[in-house]
């Protein structure tokens, strides 16, 4: 249990209890107790990442973050002890695979991706599905319904997480080209279907997106 991790999360959920207190977590039974997960969400806001974490508590993940920010001794300091490992976005390496996957099988931390990449994009970029075959963990996709700016949480606009069944990968699957695209497809689709869910009539414009 990494106690800085716990302390930190613990402090944003005390803060945004305060500045919003309108979040709603559903469908926290889906997510796994006995092993690890892949948690898998389209990125739409800053704060997504940290909404997400609360909801699916106690279970603490690592994340992977673009090595620029490693670069600052301060920031690197913080970010590590938060879970995060480095990711060279522009060449990601086999390190980008390998690094999730030991963390996985070692069995205390879970790992939480957003398959969009950034929050400019509403494709899914893959990795997801690669690295559950090896670790041999589950997917858990999610979404974020609520403000994207930080006026909407100070208003206490509401803000939803719902949770999804695990996706689980068949361990004798190839990772082809086909079959990769295949559980990409099925992860949007429970993207669609959670949102729908929560509000039919949602529709997230991703900014900048051609």
């Amino acid at each position: 249990m990494n106690l800085f991790y716990k302390i930190l999360r613990g402090t944003l959920r005390f803060l945004l209890a305060i500045l919003n207190g309108n979040a709603h977590y559903e469908n926290r039974n889906k997510l796994p107790t006995d092993t690890s997960y892949i948690l898998v969400a389209p990125h739409r806001t800053w704060i997504d990442p940290v909404y997400l974490a609360i909801a699916a508590s106690p279970k603490q993940f690592t994340f992977m973050a673009k090595k620029e920010l490693f670069q600052n001794p301060i920031l690197s300091w913080f970010i590590r002890h938060a879970n995060a490992f480095p990711v060279d976005r522009a060449n990601p390496g086999p390190s980008a695979i390998k690094t999730p996957v030991k963390i996985l099988k070692n069995g205390h931390l879970s790992l939480m991706i957003f398959p969009t990449g950034t929050r400019h994009s509403n494709e899914i970029k893959g990795g997801a599905a690669t690295i559950a075959k090896l670790s041999g963990v589950p997917i858990v996709p999610a979404v974020y319904q609520g403000p994207t700016k930080l006026g909407g949480i100070l208003k206490r606009k509401k803000v939803t997480i719902r949770f999804g069944d695990p996706i689980n990968i068949d361990p004798k699957i190839k990772l082809s080209k086909e079959n990769l695209a295949l559980i990409d497809k099925q992860i949007q689709q429970a993207f669609d279907q959670l949102d729908l869910e929560i509000d039919p009539s949602f529709k997230y414009d991703y900014p900048n997106m051609k």
